[in-house]
């Protein structure tokens, strides 16, 4: 075993020293008075998204002893736990020894168990900088959303603001920064991409993302039950909209803008 395992929480030193030895070095690391952050790597990628997934569904599934909740981010999970069932290093190395086999396995995310239709539409007033988005990929505007449309995607984290959800991954050809000013402002309901990634804001926001169209879902909405619709690993799929459609899906008592929700077995 490394000594990230045997060492649970690594110096900023032994961070910096593993960055190269692979896409996938496991770390536990302490957070708060009653957390530990355990994260695949320092940089977001497709293996370390899906190790971080699997370890989500086995945190959900097998918890450890004392576990008081889990929170998934793009590469790492906050766990929390009762410091009156366990201690911080009987957790972490329980977090190391899962992360480990996972990253040694290579596993794919786990397959989504719901999936989310979410009606979109796209350019014009709702998608102000689809254009833009276009031309960077040498696409025509109807190319571009077809891309979206036809890419079942993954609800990868939440955060950042209330119910905000960071979806991907797009394909690599969707992989351009953000932008180097800030977009003054998007409104609630905006989808935004960026570096293969959709971000759907929960509230009217500034962001260096570009917007590419708008849907009436309400993810983060106090009052319904649940307030926040999606979880993470959600499957989503994007349905294009005429625009004279979107105010009636904004619109909807029960804040959800249209999107459908679909179980899987």
């Amino acid at each position: 075993m490394g000594a990230a395992a045997s060492r649970p929480f690594p110096s900023l030193l032994d961070v910096t020293d593993m960055i190269s030895v692979s896409d996938l070095t496991p770390e536990a690391l302490p957070a708060g008075a009653d957390g530990v952050l355990l994260r695949f790597a320092l940089k977001p990628g497709p293996a370390a998204m899906a190790a971080m997934q699997s370890l989500a569904a086995e945190l959900a599934e097998t918890p450890p002893a004392g576990m008081a909740e889990i929170s998934p981010a793009l590469v790492s999970v906050l766990v929390r736990y009762d410091r009156a069932a366990t201690s911080r290093e009987a957790l972490a190395a329980d977090l190391m020894a899962r992360a480990e086999r996972i990253a040694a396995e290579r596993r794919p995310a786990p397959a989504p168990a719901r999936l989310w239709r979410i009606p979109v539409a796209f350019g014009g007033d709702h998608g102000p900088q689809l254009a833009e988005v276009a031309g960077l990929m040498d696409l025509s505007e109807e190319a571009a959303v077809a891309g979206i449309c036809a890419a079942e995607l993954r609800v990868l984290a939440i955060g950042f603001a209330p119910g905000q959800p960071y979806i991907g991954l797009l394909p690599e050809s969707w992989n351009f920064p953000r932008m180097s000013a800030l977009n003054p402002a998007v409104p609630q309901g905006a989808v935004t991409v960026a570096v293969r990634q959709i971000v759907m804001f929960t509230a009217d926001g500034t962001t260096g993302w570009r917007q590419v169209g708008r849907s009436g879902l309400r993810n983060f909405l106090p009052g319904r039950e649940p307030p926040i619709a999606f979880r993470p690993g959600d499957a989503v799929r994007y349905e294009p909209v005429p625009a004279v459609e979107f105010d009636a899906l904004r619109d909807a008592a029960d804040g959800y803008g249209g999107a459908k929700l679909e179980l899987r077995a």
